[in-house]
């Protein structure tokens, strides 16, 4: 249903051509973003590691909160974010608006769960100015999130306290 409908969209966003391909179209296309497209695990000399699950159930949070404390997501979104499945496909557009790579984000989907990966971009959406490479950011929180040192809560409630004092300076 939602992994499926998820899966589509995303596919939908990369009709052809691999990712090094749709990323260097991205960058020509594109010459006035302020963000860079992480280095491929090619040039890293990573490898890419067996996609698995933490066996850990994933903490949720409330959609308002995540929404409270990332507001600028719901600017991307079509018709308004309604449920998590609005805001997992918005998510999922936006991360190519950050000059994340599908492969980055459907790595973090795996390692981390749709929901916090998606918690993530908008968490990277919303502190963009201040991270030079989105893709890179990702792919290291990833590689923590399977080891089992990543917890989307710290960077919600850190978004959460970071808005409340934008929005108290701008009332």
């Amino acid at each position: 249903d939602v992994d499926k409908l998820l899966e589509t969209h995303m596919k939908s966003t990369n009709p052809s051509g691999n990712d090094t391909q749709n990323e260097r179209q991205q960058s020509d296309s594109n010459t006035d973003s302020i963000f860079e497209f992480e280095p491929a695990l090619e040039k890293s000399g990573a490898t890419a590691e067996p996609r698995t699950r933490t066996a850990e159930p994933p903490k949720t949070y409330p959609l308002g909160l995540v929404l409270k404390a990332c507001p600028e997501i719901v600017d991307y979104a079509v018709a308004g974010i309604g449920n998590w499945r609005d805001f997992m496909i918005t998510a999922a557009q936006v991360r190519g608006y950050l000059g994340v790579s599908p492969s980055a984000y459907e790595e973090a989907c795996h390692a981390m769960g749709q929901e916090t990966a998606a918690i993530v971009i908008a968490c990277i959406l919303q502190r963009a100015q201040h991270i030079n490479s989105a893709g890179g950011y990702l792919r290291v929180l990833t590689d923590k999130a399977r080891a089992g040192a990543f917890s989307v809560g710290p960077m919600l409630m850190a978004a959460l306290r970071a808005n409340g004092a934008t929005a108290r300076m701008a009332g």
